[in-house]
């Protein structure tokens, strides 16, 4: 249907398992370490953790959005190689901002109606080494001219279209849907608290594995490895979870004049990367992590980017069948506050279905990451609770939303 969105349902596609590094704030442990070998890391041990030989993988998805290391060009083909991946299969870079993540999964199963039998999927982000760089000095510098160097990490969040940066379309948000700084800074306060009793629950557990200083071998090439900073001897757990009160965020000065949103209730700037498995559901040789369904992706005014969510996840309500009541968990990103403030209204979404263990405001939003840290956090919660059907969103810079489907696999009625 012209205009509307794009809608991909799924049959027969599962995925197999899924895992994460911990999110680490920015400046941390992770802060030294290439994305691409973040991504390895991560592409090595969910082929373990599947117990799948490498050999058996038919392609290779990977995203990552900064160009955060000299041979970023190369991202996707270095995780695939030095995850053990056979040299003759190729390795596609991956690009939708926020919705990275998911969308390396919609490919996955775009590939699967064809000759794919099983895809590693692998999203790596290192906000550290965004660059300072700078864009129109091939030629040199003039005399007495302005020299440009810029903060890639701030000025990747500005909009030319409208005029504005992420954080601003957030408070346009908040003009438009009524939501005062305390409603934002009350949301923002709920997710840190869910965050810490999630971690303190062991909620994220199961997609966590340990990061530590460590080589990568390929035969016949150069290692590649890791190199923690900050003497540390491993990653463990996600750095950002803290505690905080109303009053401590309340004390915090809004990014723009007459605005809602603070560093406080946005989301956290962390390193991190994930992995996930993608094959037919009728040839896992275990019960899957989840069956993916379904996904809808859509456009939406750059203003107000934020509500992106809201017709993508109306789109894959309406055109899988399924209604609000039939889904049991929704993880939607907390890029702002006030962004999700904005949503869950436009859905008639109740906070009991919400993300019930926090969300990036607390844990961290690691661009190209985060789609998969949601799908399998959602995955996760599914089969804790005995629900069928489960959401995960996102909004996505320059106006758009992506929304994905899953099923529990284990679900009984």
């Amino acid at each position: 249907m012209s205009g509307v969105g794009q809608y991909s349902a799924f049959a027969d596609v599962a995925i197999y398992e899924a895992l994460r590094t911990p999110w680490v704030d920015l400046g941390g442990a992770l802060s030294l370490v290439s994305p691409i070998d973040l991504g390895i890391k991560v592409g090595r041990e969910v082929l373990a953790r599947a117990g799948i030989d490498p050999l058996a993988v038919d392609s290779v998805l990977a995203g990552s959005m900064a160009q955060a290391s000299f041979d970023a060009y190369l991202l996707p083909r270095h995780v695939g190689l030095y995850s053990g991946v056979a040299q003759s299969v190729p390795a596609l870079g991956v690009q939708r901002i926020c919705a990275t993540g998911f969308e390396l999964l919609r490919q996955a199963a775009e590939q699967l109606r064809d000759e794919v039998q099983l895809a590693l999927c692998v999203a790596s982000e290192s906000m550290s080494r965004n660059p300072i760089a700078a864009y129109t000095h091939r030629d040199g510098f003039r005399l007495g001219g302005e020299v440009q160097f810029k903060d890639f990490l701030w000025e990747a969040l500005y909009d030319p279209a409208p005029g504005l940066d992420m954080i601003a379309t957030a408070d346009h948000l908040a003009r438009r849907h009524g939501l005062s700084r305390e409603a934002v800074d009350r949301y923002a306060c709920a997710s840190h608290q869910r965050a810490l009793q999630a971690q303190r629950d062991g909620a994220w557990a199961e997609e966590i594995v340990t990061v530590d200083n460590q080589v990568f071998e390929l035969e016949g090439y150069q290692p590649r490895g890791i190199s923690l900073a900050r003497r540390a001897a491993a990653v463990t757990q996600d750095s950002h979870p803290r505690p905080t009160d109303l009053a401590a965020l309340a004390r915090l000065r809004a990014v723009h004049a007459n605005g809602v949103q603070t560093a406080g209730n946005s989301c956290a700037v962390v390193d991190g990367a994930a992995a996930a498995l993608v094959g037919r559901a009728s040839a896992c040789p275990r019960a899957p992590l989840a069956r993916l369904l379904a996904s809808a992706v859509v456009g939406v005014a750059p203003e107000f980017m934020g509500i992106g969510p809201a017709p993508a996840i109306r789109l894959l309500l309406h055109r899988s069948g399924l209604s609000l009541d039939h889904i049991g968990r929704f993880e939607i990103n907390e890029a702002q506050a006030a962004q999700v403030l904005a949503v869950a209204p436009e859905l008639e979404l109740d906070s009991t279905r919400l993300n019930v263990q926090g969300g990036s405001l607390a844990v961290g939003h690691p661009l190209a990451a985060t789609g998969l840290r949601l799908v399998m956090t959602l995955a996760g919660q599914l089969r804790r609770h005995n629900l069928r059907y489960g959401i995960a969103a996102a909004c996505v810079g320059g106006g758009q939303g992506m929304a994905l489907l899953i099923e529990n696999p284990a679900y009984r009625g």
